[in-house]
């Protein structure tokens, strides 16, 4: 026969007046934490006693019970109410709910202290959020809730952030799945979709760092902190329907503009003014750009200015300027930081000074009319006026440049048709000398330097990190600087031009993410050379990658070209289909970055059928059959309306497997044989 299961006996529960009650010195509580005292009595005083006190008889000598109770469990509620008696708003004798555990018994106090501290489970995050959403739709404002836990109201408004997280990843949260830091990150974007994509992505990656989860959700928008931004001002970008992505776990620099072609058009339409107002100075051209490459200037001449002396009193004024600066840099050369009032004073000093010292140079009307302006954004969000080139071709030609006889001049050869060295003459070259130190013979400096080569490229393949370097020195040098000559690690990136392309591609997301990415490295960039080998070397492995990744993406080539010739065909393929192969492994979607059919782009400029077998395959036989009877015009207009938002994509944009693409010669797809590699109607 089965023993019967012993019952446990709870401790009785009892009101015993708080005069009554004495702290316990077995509490095992001594550091301070959670909660201060004071704010603990103000919660009593708000929502009364919610936890009983633990308490135990006080034994006399004898072993008699004295009628006090000590409280080993519950000192700092007993302390609380012990401050609310002293602020006189609790009675002396008010009756305080206590589990009594009986006198004698083999639990000692220190035992029930301990297991009260250890044996409570904190509030998870993810219950405190949802208490907080709750209390919000009760009608409690984040004040109200930020004062009712002595919390200030940004961590309350933090929480609260968590609503923009979907569900399924408050759930995998839930379950341990990811750390807060990294739900707090997704907390940035209000994108469900994009959220869940983000964490597939990281979560097969052994870095899901927060910071990697910020930077994926925020790679299509711009920083507030951008110099279009500035350029533009925050205000006239909200003031046209314009929305801020903001972090408030993290300092976010003022948050991110998740609209870049919105803040592009107005960049524009604010330089195009601009630049109209400098063309009415009397430029031949003006052109303006977001910003325009390295070197632009280099085939351009330029025209020189008159510059404006100062006048007595400005002469005065800025050697005043200058006087008073120089005080006030002696007076507080000691001082770690300057008063905040001196340090406005000097700001003031530094504009007043730049205003006189930087003014605009006055140029001859007659050379600004062969002459014109670049007009762009400066790093700083300012406008970067540069003025007075000229193009080759509006250049007057000088009349010692041309001969009598018409020809230039430049290039003569010697009387025995060989060119001198550079900068000697024939009387300037020594004879050889039969004894002594003759200089190396060709041969054999190059036999040397084989050498040197062959061991180089031993230690470079030896050294990845140095390699590395190396090669993202050459990429940046090509790429930023154009340097000339020969560098002695033979690797470069062409940038391929895309001169033709449709109206909409500029401000596409893709174009955004390339120009705000090319932006950000070269404002990283040292500002000579020398220092750039030492800084990449300094960069962390994943910022170098990011680098070599950003600077091999120039030279990525995909284009349809028509081909003359087996020859370059064959090269076309070949170079298509690898194409096709990064875009699988990129699972590149063009319709996800924003490509998508217009009148414009595709449906205006090709056939009827094109037109109705795109609908077809994106909306059904119904939709292609509605229009089937209308003219191209309105065919291609009514296919746009209908296409808007299905994702679809012509042949040639699709992200196919390679696989199981159909082969041509050598096992090599034959794109130039796709239905979207033949010229449209």
């Amino acid at each position: 026969m089965a023993s019967a299961i012993q019952k446990i006996a709870l401790n009785a529960s009892r009101d015993i007046p708080f005069n009554r009650l004495v702290l316990s010195q077995s509490n095992v509580r001594r550091v301070k934490s959670g909660l201060s005292i004071e704010e603990l009595a103000r919660d009593i005083e708000r929502r009364g006693l919610l936890q009983s006190l633990n308490v135990r008889p006080v034994l006399d000598g004898e072993g008699t019970e004295t009628g006090s109770y000590e409280v080993p469990a519950g000192g700092r509620r007993f302390r609380a109410l012990e401050l609310l008696v002293k602020q006189k708003k609790l009675a002396k004798t008010a009756p305080v709910p206590c589990v009594v555990r009986e006198a004698g018994s083999a639990i000692l106090a220190e035992d029930d202290s301990l297991a009260e501290n250890v044996q409570r489970v904190a509030l998870h995050p993810l219950d405190q959020f949802r208490a907080f959403r709750d209390m919000l739709e009760k009608g409690m404002s984040e004040e109200e809730i930020a004062a009712a836990f002595f919390v200030v109201p940004a961590v309350v408004k933090q929480r609260l952030r968590l609503m923009t997280v979907s569900d399924k990843l408050l759930d995998i949260y839930e379950q341990d799945g990811m750390k807060l830091e990294q739900l707090m990150a997704f907390s940035i974007s209000d994108d469900h979709t994009r959220q869940e994509q983000v964490w597939e992505i990281i979560a097969q990656s052994h870095n899901r760092e927060p910071y990697l989860i910020r930077r994926m959700l925020t790679e299509k928008t711009v920083r507030a902190s951008d110099r279009r931004v500035r350029f533009v001002g925050l205000d006239a970008y909200l003031a046209v329907g314009g929305h801020v992505m903001r972090d408030l776990f993290e300092a976010d620099d003022g948050g991110w503009l998740d609209n870049p072609t919105l803040l592009d058009r107005l960049v524009m339409e604010k330089l195009h003014a601009a630049a109209e107002d400098i063309r009415a100075e009397g430029w031949k051209w003006v052109e303006t750009a977001l910003s325009f490459s390295w070197g632009h200037t280099r085939d351009f001449a330029e025209i020189d200015g008159t510059p404006v002396a100062l006048s007595d009193e400005e002469t005065a004024r800025l050697t005043a300027l200058h006087s008073e600066q120089e005080a006030i840099e002696a007076e507080y050369a000691q001082a770690d930081e300057f008063p905040e009032e001196i340090d406005t004073r000097l700001g003031e000093i530094e504009r007043a000074i730049e205003a006189l010292e930087e003014r605009p140079v006055p140029f001859d009307p007659a050379d600004m009319a062969r002459a014109g302006v670049f007009v762009s954004l400066d790093t700083d969000g300012t406008l970067l006026v540069e003025r007075g080139f000229v193009r080759p071709e509006d250049m007057p030609l000088e009349p010692e440049d041309v001969a009598s006889d018409g020809y230039a001049m430049d290039g003569i050869e010697g009387d025995d048709g060989r060119d001198e060295p550079e900068g000697m003459t024939s009387q300037e070259i020594e004879p050889e000398e039969e004894d002594g130190l003759k200089p190396l013979s060709d041969r054999l400096l190059t036999e040397l330097t084989a050498w040197r080569t062959l061991a180089l490229r031993d230690a470079f393949a030896a050294n990845p990190h140095i390699a590395l370097t190396e090669f993202l020195h050459t990429l940046v040098r090509d790429l930023y600087w154009q340097v000339s000559g020969v560098d002695c690690l033979e690797a470069y990136v062409r940038e391929i031009p895309l001169p033709v392309h449709s109206p909409d591609m500029p401000g596409s997301l893709s174009a955004h993410a390339l120009r705000q990415r090319n932006e950000g490295w070269k404002h990283d960039l040292p500002e000579n050379e020398d220092a750039l080998w030492q800084w990449l070397d300094g960069l962390d492995e994943t910022s170098r990658i990011a680098l070599l990744a950003h600077c091999l993406s120039f030279g990525i080539n995909a284009l349809h070209e028509s081909s003359h010739g087996p020859s370059l065909a064959r090269s076309v393929r070949e170079r298509l289909t690898r194409a096709d192969r990064l875009a699988t492994a990129l699972r590149l979607d063009l319709a996800e970055v924003g490509w998508q059919p217009t009148v414009e782009n595709y449906l205006g400029r090709v056939t009827k059928a094109r037109i109705l077998e795109a609908v077809r395959e994106a909306r059904g036989n119904e939709a292609a059959d509605r229009i089937a009877h209308l003219k191209k015009g309105d065919m291609a207009q009514a296919a746009e309306r209908l296409l808007d938002g299905s994702g679809w994509l012509p042949e040639a944009l699709r992200t196919r497997d390679v696989s199981g693409q159909s082969e041509g010669e050598d096992g090599l797809t034959d794109i130039s044989d796709s239905p979207d590699a033949v010229a449209a109607e």
